[in-house]
């Protein structure tokens, strides 16, 4: 291979990730456990295609909103426990949400530099999260 990608740092062993899993269902399930509910999702599934194109329009939406987009945040919700959501209703469901810094952009000498005005990488509210992955059929998967 002649450009190989870098090892990303934040990778973690089998075994913890089955930890982390088994430690979830437990939790989730003790929460469960006095409440007639149906079986709930532990495990979201995104294809690479739709993260691609949810990562492409983000950075673009957000450099045309004065964005430096830097990464995406995962956060955990639980769907309104109402017909609307069919079968997904009160189950767990993981969204996605942009975050970034604004830049001020600076034009001089015909050069075009940008400086960031935050310090720190916080949502971008302006732009639509995310949701909609697919729990699977039954919801519950073990890792």
């Amino acid at each position: 291979m002649k450009n190989p990608p870098s090892k990303p740092s934040q990778l973690i062993s089998k075994e913890f990730a089955k930890q982390l899993n088994v430690n979830y269902n437990n939790k989730r399930a003790s929460l469960t456990a006095n409440k007639k509910q149906k079986e709930d999702a532990n495990a979201i599934w995104y294809s690479i295609e739709e993260l691609e194109k949810y990562i492409h329009y983000v950075k673009t939406q957000g450099a045309e909103e004065g964005y430096s987009v830097d990464g995406i945040r995962f956060y955990f919700g639980v769907y309104p426990d109402d017909e609307k959501h069919g079968e997904k209703a009160g189950l767990t469901t993981l969204f996605l949400v942009p975050t970034g810094k604004k830049v001020e952009k600076n034009e001089t000498a015909k050069i075009q530099n940008f400086v960031e005005v935050e310090e720190s990488s916080a949502d971008i509210q302006s732009l639509e999260p995310m949701n909609y992955g697919n729990i699977g059929r039954p919801p519950s998967l073990l890792y």
